[in-house]
Order: C-alpha cells, then structure tokens, then sequence
C-alpha cells in the first residue's frame, strides 16, 4: 500500500511560486475561493488570513496546484518567515529526455527560472536551476 503524499515547498510569495510551478508543470492552481468564503463566514479565519487574487479570494499564507491527471503529487506552497539560504536537501527533478532539455530550459527560464549549472554522470546529462525564489531543481 502506498502512501499519498504532497511536495510542501517554503516560500516567501507562495502565490507567485505557485504560478511559476503551476506554468513549469502543467499544473492546475487550486481555486480556495469557496473554501476561504465559507471559513470566513464560519468565523474559523479571519480577513487578515485571506488576499484578493485575480478577484477571487485565497488564503494570504499558501497556495497549491495539482496534476490535472490525477497522478503526480500535490504541491503545496507555504509562507515562512525567513529567506532561503543554503543548497535545498531535497529538490524536484523534471525529466524531459535529451531531446528536449534545451527547449525545456528555455522555457523555464521565461517562464522566471535562473540556470545555475550544467551536470553529467556518466551517460546522464542535467541542468540545475532555480526558481524565482531560488529553490534548486533539475531538468534532464
């Protein structure tokens, strides 16, 4: 039996990381708008809990995606008080083919990425890189 789970990421901006992760995989950003109402009108948030987005309203300290297949893990973003400051221990790795590795990068670096550095171990060639809030992923 396995076990579900979701890949809960820190950020600064969870809104902004949200929507750059949600572009680079081909997730769906979650709609929390009737969720926060009902919380609200409940009175178990309050206001200050709660931000205007793209004129629907969403919790102020996290914001999430999801696979639109169902498949792949939930991501999950998080306010946290300080920066990031050291190399991520644990870090996504996006599997594209050397095929499409360029292209891919490219795309990611549009979309707000920074390419740290390129890898190879044996056969096997990557990119590093990171978001726009500096987290380290990779691409091969």
């Amino acid at each position: 039996m396995t076990t579900p789970f979701q890949v809960a990421i820190d950020a600064a901006d969870p809104h902004a990381l949200n929507r750059f992760w949600s572009a680079a995989m081909g997730y769906e950003m979650e709609d929390h708008h009737d969720l926060v109402e009902q919380l609200l009108d409940g009175g178990q948030i309050t206001p200050d809990e709660t931000i205007e987005l793209d004129g629907r309203l969403a919790f102020q300290h996290a914001a999430a995606s999801r696979d639109p297949d169902g498949v792949a893990p939930r991501l999950l973003f998080q306010t946290v008080p300080e920066p990031k400051t050291v190399k991520n221990r644990v870090h996504l790795d996006l599997h594209v083919g050397d095929e499409r590795r360029a292209a891919e990068v490219e795309r990611l670096i549009a979309l707000g990425a920074s390419h740290l550095w390129d890898g190879q171990q044996g056969p096997t060639r990557w990119v590093t890189m990171a978001d726009p809030e500096g987290n380290e992923f990779c691409v091969s």
